[in-house]
């Protein structure tokens, strides 16, 4: 292949994906605000409310605090490593209390409610998006 063909299939690839990506926000655009709030506190898709909700604050408000839990989630992994305390106390109690707020965050988005995590909610105030 030559270098004008390998730019000219990269351009194509480019304009692919942008609009493959455009036609991805405008079906997500459509649906309900609360089921991308909730799925915000999935773990790593806190990511699909932030990218796909565009301006809409609710669904912001919980993708920060899905972001929150998710680091939260990282941490008592990390943490749970700590021979026996970990593997005894850290890691049990550290999952319960994530998949808790997990569990409220979800209820709580699907209602419509611009709920505030426990302890953790203040964190994800401070992010800025």
């Amino acid at each position: 292949m030559s270098k004008e063909e390998i730019k000219k299939e990269t351009q194509e690839i480019k304009t692919e994906a942008k609009r493959a990506s455009q036609e991805i926000k405008k079906e997500m655009q459509g649906q309900d605000p609360n089921v991308l709030a909730a799925i915000g506190y999935i773990w790593i898709l806190f990511l699909v409310p932030l990218f796909l909700a565009g301006d809409n604050e609710f669904c912001k408000h919980h993708a920060k605090q899905g972001l929150v839990l998710f680091v939260f989630s990282l941490l008592v992994t990390v943490l749970g490593s700590i021979p026996v305390i970990g593997w005894l106390i850290i890691m049990p109690l550290g999952w319960i209390i994530v998949v808790v707020l997990m569990l409220l965050g979800i209820v709580n988005a699907l209602r419509g409610e611009m709920w505030e995590m426990p302890y953790l909610g203040k964190f994800a105030k401070k992010i800025n998006f």
